[in-house]
């Protein structure tokens, strides 16, 4: 999931922040005003305090961490769980970059043959298990493939520490994460265990969704004779250098909520403005402390805006439209669900009630929340390390404009930059991803050498701005649908699938099964 990241910015009037995400990362506090999201890749993400942004995963529900046991109980039905030997630095020949830490991977073998192909889910930020029991789709498919699946967990995340509980401790710990070694964890871990198959031949195909679906893209043309394809969807890799509106990713939530209902967008956008109100009142914390239902007394407004902002900016990438518990338990297309609840309030009702009440449908579904925890943040998933991500290579600057239903900011590089010193003693690299990889005139550099990629979007995940929408070749597709929500593809398939979603995952099947016909064609000969 991506993966998500804010990035908190310090103007002359106020402090903001602008950090990623796709699918997801920790949260501290700081008393400034938060809330600007990024990911993932999901996912996915989360910052606060310094260099982290508000709206943590802390803010999961109970009711998500009680089926935890549930999803993991399913999930040791469907794969083994492994650990393989992996260096630590793959790009140096010091002493020190020899040392191996155990990199968890989870893997299913019922329907492979050997020689069959395997697919490889190129893992995210975050704990593996959680990405495995909302990728789905990959086991659909197995069958058909009689493919053998792969889930490898991103270096740092999860159980995949080198320097266990003291890894993210130090800048001299966590320079060893990075996309480019992740990559190459992917690549080795996948060349040995075909070996020790004796499956050498097996075309491999990569799969990924929000940051995992942009290493799944990166994977594909850093290593073109490992996977022969790669779907990345809701892969947000323009969203760099300044390649799309700093804007872009606000301005999506809003139309989203524009979209669901005009009225439910303004009342959201005023909201701002009578939770600023409050900390002008003598009483004004204990008395938000009162009207969020806190199970604690506040120590800051902006604790009370960040949990507001997150439960429209998360609703929004899981707008799925059907039920799902990947952030929270939600039902089918929840934007609407929140402005419903804010339509329907009676005439004269405050905006910040009716605001409270929609946030409510993301933090408390199943209605058995007594009170709210703002302001205790917890890592559920093994999101810890995205903000060093952040700070170091994967730069996703962003602003809310006057047009958005959010306070709007602009972006204050300098400001990042002085808190990624501070809080990791590291400046970031915002031309990086783009040198590594590119991004910037992509229809005309991949068009040229690039091949066998599936982009797909749903035009409703705010991320999907950052995406790849166009087709850049005929083996290079953009897959868009209107409705769309964050890897929605990616999710398995339920009987209330709507028809634009299963002819998505149809498209994405027969252009797979291309690949691997061509591949096995390309042997014969």
């Amino acid at each position: 999931m991506q993966k998500l990241i804010f990035y908190k910015h310090k103007t002359k009037a106020h402090f903001l922040l602008v950090f990623e995400l796709l699918l997801f990362c920790v949260r501290e506090r700081k008393k400034t005003m938060s809330a600007c999201l990024c990911l993932l890749f999901l996912f996915f993400t989360i910052f606060a305090e310094a260099t982290y942004p508000p709206g943590g995963f802390h803010h999961l529900s109970s009711s998500l961490r009680q089926n935890k046991k549930t999803s993991k109980s399913k999930l040791e039905s469907l794969f083994e769980t492994r650990y393989f030997p992996q260096n630590l630095d793959h790009f140096s020949f010091r002493p020190e970059s020899y040392k191996v830490f155990q990199q968890k991977y989870l893997i299913n073998q019922r329907f492979w043959r050997k020689g069959g192909p395997i697919f490889v889910y190129t893992g995210n930020e975050g704990d593996i298990d959680w990405f495995a029991s909302n990728t789905g789709f990959m086991s659909d498919i197995a069958p058909k493939f009689r493919a053998l699946l792969v889930f490898i967990e991103h270096r740092f995340y999860g159980e995949s520490t080198p320097f266990g509980k003291k890894s993210h401790k130090t800048a001299e710990t966590l320079g060893y994460l990075n996309s480019q070694q992740a990559l190459a964890d992917y690549a080795i871990l996948i060349r040995s265990l075909k070996q020790n198959l004796s499956s050498e031949a097996s075309p491999v195909v990569v799969f990924g969704g929000s940051y995992g679906g942009m290493l799944a893209a990166w994977f594909r043309l850093k290593y073109p004779h490992i996977a022969i394809g790669a779907l990345a969807s809701s892969a947000p890799i323009l969203h760099f250098d300044n390649i799309v509106p700093l804007a872009s990713f606000y301005d999506a939530i809003s139309q989203d909520f524009k979209d669901a209902s005009v009225n439910c967008f303004k009342v959201i956008k005023r909201s701002w403005e009578e939770l600023d109100a409050v900390s002008t009142m003598k009483h004004g914390l204990p008395e938000l402390s009162k009207k969020f239902r806190t199970c604690k007394g506040l120590h800051s407004i902006y604790s009370a805006r960040d949990w507001l902002m997150e439960a429209f900016v998360y609703t929004a990438m899981v707008n799925y439209a059907t039920a799902a518990n990947f952030m929270a338990p939600l039902p089918g297309y929840p934007v609407e669900q929140m402005c419903k609840i804010i339509d329907g309030f009676p005439r004269g009702s405050s905006n910040l009630d009716r605001a409270f009440a929609a946030a409510s449908l993301y933090y408390n579904y199943s209605g058995s929340e007594k009170c709210f925890e703002l302001e205790q943040p917890t890592d559920d998933h093994g999101l810890d390390g995205w903000g060093y991500q952040a700070c170091t290579e994967m730069v996703m600057p962003m602003s809310c404009s006057n047009q958005s239903m959010f306070p709007p900011y602009e972006n204050d590089y300098e400001a990042f930059e002085e808190q990624c010193m501070s809080k990791y003693g590291v400046k970031p690299r915002p031309h990086w991803i783009t040198t590594e990889f590119g991004g910037k005139r992509i229809e005309t550099v991949l068009k040229r050498f690039g091949s066998n990629i599936i982009f797909s979007n749903g035009l409703q995940d705010p991320w999907s701005r950052g995406g790849v929408l166009k087709n850049i070749s005929s083996s290079i597709i953009a897959l868009v649908t209107k409705k769309g929500a964050h890897h929605a593809d990616l999710r398995a398939a339920t009987k209330g699938d709507p028809e634009w979603l299963k002819e998505q995952r149809r498209q994405e099947v027969v252009i797979i099964e291309k690949w691997i016909g061509e591949y096995y064609r390309d042997l014969k000969e």
